[in-house]
């Protein structure tokens, strides 16, 4: 195998596959990337065998092969290399020669022989969108996944395909995000998904602002497939709860409020917050919204913000971290926050079709 490559193509490269492989791999081989030679095509392949990333660069290649050297190291020595194109031969005992100007290196590599495979698209089911419309939706909603492994179902995000449109939906069981868009499909390519956490990582790492993105599902297996990069994943297998039963059907109160405002607001109160008291008290009454942190062993912390409000005072208490959350995530200038009393969630929306359910704290 013997190619020639540019420093900053190879190196956009290995900056797109090198996140899937971990820093203490259990099997050797998956400490490695896959290189794989042919056509003006230098594809690179690692995985974790949960998630694999492939990814295609331009490449003159004077002899085609495959091999495989260690992800990380390789990434490291491209770095430091001059801006210039860099000479990469490996032999048949997988050991690569990396010259570039002045600088040489050979790096001992494992057999492609030993690399696990990589799922191909199958075409039984394609759901085509725009990768910048997924990405934005996955950022919307992935905050509210649970890390808690013994709720593995909850340890990824829902991605629900019905009645036209894609549903996705992530919850912790104290939280839940939830986003919308219209997706053209056949009726038969209906169904639901639990996308892992990790997946959804490398996701929001790979995926452009703009361009095509095709996704195939298969049984346990989903398959993203966009600009020479193909990201395949495991799914969770399992049932996803019922999540329309947690949505509150009305609200007694609907708040319009500046969402950098409130935020603003929520951070500096935030930092009186402690692992024991991490509730910060909001008071809404007239036109004005007043957000209260007090810890005993540290202090208050209070905001008061000028809002349009003329409705019942209602004090309710959230985890200030998981009502930022969404105000990080979205775009949008207004949000509306919608209430019925201290013990009934609170459900944050704006004009897009995104809503967010909290459930609030008790507080003595």
């Amino acid at each position: 195998m013997k190619l020639k490559v540019t420093k900053a193509t190879l190196l956009e490269g290995l900056h797109i596959v090198q996140n899937v492989v971990g820093v203490r791999s259990t099997l050797p081989i998956l400490s490695n990337v896959l290189l794989t030679a042919e056509e003006n095509k230098l594809w690179l392949t690692t995985t974790d065998l949960e998630v694999s990333v492939r990814c295609g660069i331009e490449a003159d290649i004077e002899q085609d092969g495959m091999s495989t050297l260690p992800a990380r190291r390789l990434s490291s020595i491209v770095r430091e290399l001059p801006d210039a194109t860099i000479n990469v031969e490996i032999d048949k005992n997988d050991v690569a020669s990396v010259e570039c100007g002045s600088s040489y290196f050979k790096i001992i590599g494992l057999s492609n022989e030993e690399f696990p495979p990589v799922s191909n698209p199958e075409e039984k089911h394609c759901y085509n969108m725009d990768q910048g419309v997924f990405r934005e939706m996955l950022k919307k909603t992935a905050y509210a996944a649970s890390s808690d492994e013994t709720r593995f179902v909850l340890n990824g995000v829902l991605l629900s395909f019905r009645e036209g449109k894609l549903t996705m939906v992530a919850t912790d069981g104290r939280r839940l995000a939830l986003v919308e868009s219209e997706v053209e499909f056949p009726d038969e390519a209906e169904g639901d998904m639990i996308l892992p956490t990790k997946a959804v990582s490398e996701l929001l790492h790979v995926l452009g602002e703009e361009g095509d993105l095709k996704i195939y599902a298969k049984e346990n297996q989903i398959v993203f497939e966009f600009d020479d990069v193909l990201l395949a994943s495991k799914l969770i297998d399992g049932t996803y709860p019922n999540y329309r039963q947690v949505i509150p059907t009305q609200c007694e109160e609907r708040v319009t409020v500046e969402r950098e405002v409130l935020l603003t607001a929520l951070k500096r109160a935030s930092l009186l917050t402690t692992d024991k008291s991490s509730a910060t008290k909001l008071t809404f009454n007239d036109n004005q919204l007043v957000v209260v942190t007090t810890s005993p062993d540290v202090g208050e912390a209070r905001e008061t913000l000028a809002i349009k409000y003329t409705g019942k005072e209602i004090t309710v208490a959230f985890n200030a971290e998981y009502m930022m959350d969404p105000l990080r995530n979205l775009s949008n200038d207004e949000i509306f926050v919608e209430l019925t009393d201290d013990l009934s969630p609170g459900v944050i929306k704006c004009d897009i079709p995104f809503l967010y359910v909290l459930m609030p704290m008790r507080i003595s």
